[in-house]
């Protein structure tokens, strides 16, 4: 089994009501999860975000948590609900209703990774799903809800940032379309996640490092976003794709020779996005 369900980078000082979280980017393959699977070491790894969690570990000295998973996605997926269970993978499931998510392969514990490529030779037992869910499902977001209420209790709001990557080939329509093709898509939910005032930060935050940026195609956000953004309650959520070809060799799953000047972009951006609530040093009487 994975060592642990996550790992957070706290600040020295919390400054800001922002927290920054990478669910995607666990890269803890256990032997005896490998040895499960009928996948290569390096195919296994082709639906984590790799990477994303060190494109992002200047955080914290912009006084935001950071908050990382521990297990691989294609070991539990944190973007996805607990009862999004596959009936096709895991024994005992009920098939209710149609949820596209699980049809293709991507529940809670998927049955596949990148390009529908099968995980395993059989079935799991029900046991085996509800121990990945109890073990690092559940940690990982008692924690992400922590940190929230951390943030709305100090600052009166809480902004989630959710960090993932895309394939460099997820853009291809788009730029067949003719339009600029997109190093970053924000995914509000179409407004349902997180405030439009939000949005247009984090938006000009990436724009203004050089970054061309769309919102909500094809990315709109998945459970994370839907589960935690409630703006009428001041707790946004916006979810962050970063195109991979930017910054790593998507075939060798390689930082490229970009990887530091992405870095230092996005710490821009971080600064930028950080500003949010963040608190202000109390003037000393005179």
């Amino acid at each position: 089994m994975p060592k642990v369900a996550y790992d957070v980078l706290h600040p020295e000082k919390r400054t800001s009501c922002v927290v920054f979280a990478s669910p995607h980017s666990g890269r803890d393959y256990p032997w005896s999860f490998l040895r499960r699977t009928q996948l290569d070491e390096k195919t296994i790894r082709s639906s984590e975000d790799a990477f994303v969690d060190q494109l992002f570990d200047m955080v914290p000295q912009m006084g935001a948590p950071l908050l990382k998973a521990g297990a691989p996605r294609a070991f539990v997926d944190l973007n996805r609900s607990a009862d999004e269970l596959d009936p096709a993978l895991i024994e005992g499931v009920r098939r209710q209703g149609h949820n596209p998510r699980i049809a293709s392969g991507l529940g809670v514990i998927p049955r596949v990774v990148a390009n529908g490529r099968v995980i395993y030779r059989g079935k799991l037992s029900m046991r085996e799903a509800e121990r990945r869910i109890d073990l690092y499902w559940r940690p990982y977001h008692h924690m992400l809800q922590k940190l929230l209420d951390g943030a709305h209790l100090a600052h009166g709001q809480a902004v989630l940032i959710d960090c993932h990557s895309m394939p460099h080939e997820a853009m291809d329509g788009i730029a067949r379309g003719g339009m600029a093709r997109p190093d970053v898509v924000l995914g509000d939910r179409f407004g349902a996640a997180a405030g439009s005032d939000m949005v247009e930060i984090v938006e000009a935050a990436f724009a203004n490092a050089g970054f061309t940026v769309a919102r909500n195609a094809p990315f709109a956000g998945a459970y994370v976003t839907q589960a935690y953004g409630r703006p009428s309650r001041n707790q946004h959520a916006i979810q962050v794709e970063i195109d991979r070809s930017l910054y790593m060799n998507e075939r060798l799953i390689r930082p490229n020779g970009d990887f530091d000047a992405v870095r230092a972009r996005l710490r821009r951006v971080v600064a930028d996005i950080t500003t949010i609530g963040q608190m202000r040093v109390p003037l000393a009487a005179e």
